[in-house]
């Protein structure tokens, strides 16, 4: 799949409750990107018959939606295995494991960002997951846990690996997000992957906010495969386009993320509210209408506010 994607190709970021099946089926509405993520799926609920229902779901995929990549995370080599061997079949066109998410739960349980402390466990899970699918197999990191420097031998171990792609969020797990992102030491990133595995697809992943920034950081950046937009997509879900869209279009891809949500989400009504800065900022009175979105109960409540609203 990876080779087959022309440069620079762009990839929505795996979110937590947000990149499930109805955003992302949203998404592909305004203007798909070259490749969907899936949300985090642990691989210990993948291997348990109590949690797997719950994992399934999470790795369900809409139509047309492909390349899709399933974005998995743990820290027991047998439960990548296992959860590798599935994926195929659920029809996926590659799988991510996440060793970047700084999610202090994620953390305390040894997974996402965590990984990076125990590089010898993550080399396991990946050559487990490697040697139970013939998917290419990718992973999303930081440059280190605490310091900007873990990144020369942790990015190196990672490369070592033989990876079909790897992400790079050009922060640690201690900055989160407070800090802006690296492009700095992009070139010396460039430079480790060229030494160590050039056929390994390099993703920069970090305050790109769409498709025309993207496009200008591969001219000043040439040696990236691609880049993923996570916060990007909040600003304007019409990012993996040109296109600006109006405030009525705006309007309408909400009012058809509803009607989706209505039909097939697993998430609670709550999870809605982290959407509202995505369709309605910038126009007047669009702080108010999200605080009175805010104190709405209900998807046919805010259809309500909405139709009085543009009234």
């Amino acid at each position: 799949m990876w080779n087959e994607l022309k440069s620079p190709f762009l990839i929505l970021a795996p979110m937590e409750s947000v990149t499930d099946l109805v955003f992302r089926q949203v998404i592909l509405k305004a203007g798909r990107p070259d490749v969907f993520f899936t949300e985090f799926t642990n691989v210990s609920s993948y291997a348990s018959e109590k949690g797997r229902d719950n994992a399934l779901e999470r790795l369900e995929i809409g139509p047309g939606e492909n390349p899709i990549v399933a974005q998995i995370w743990g820290k027991n080599p047998e439960h990548f295995a296992k959860t590798a061997s599935a994926l195929e079949g659920l029809g996926f066109d590659g799988l991510d494991i996440n060793m970047g998410c700084p999610d202090k739960h994620v953390n305390k349980a040894g997974g996402g960002a965590a990984m990076i402390k125990t590089p010898e466990l993550a080399v396991e899970c990946i050559k487990r997951a490697k040697d139970n699918t013939s998917l290419p197999v990718s992973v999303k990191t930081r440059l280190g846990f605490t310091y900007l420097e873990e990144y020369q031998t942790w990015l190196s171990i990672l490369l070592e690996q033989n990876l079909a792609a790897l992400t790079v969020h050009l922060r640690t797990r201690k900055e989160m997000s407070k800090v802006p992102a690296h492009y700095e030491l992009i070139p010396e990133i460039i430079k480790l992957r060229d030494e160590i595995a050039p056929g390994t697809k390099l993703i920069i992943n970090g305050d790109i906010k769409n498709k025309a920034h993207a496009q200008e950081l591969k001219a000043k950046y040439p040696g990236v495969d691609g880049f993923m937009i996570g916060r990007g997509v909040f600003d304007n879900p019409y990012c993996f386009t040109n296109h600006e869209p109006t405030t009525g279009e705006l309007k309408g891809l909400f009012l058809y993320h509803l009607s989706l949500y209505d039909k097939s989400s697993r998430l609670p009504y709550e999870t809605l509210k982290h959407f509202f800065k995505v369709y309605f900022h910038g126009q007047p009175g669009s702080a108010e209408l999200r605080n009175t979105l805010m104190g709405a109960k209900s998807t046919s409540e805010l259809r309500e506010i909405i139709q009085t609203y543009f009234a």
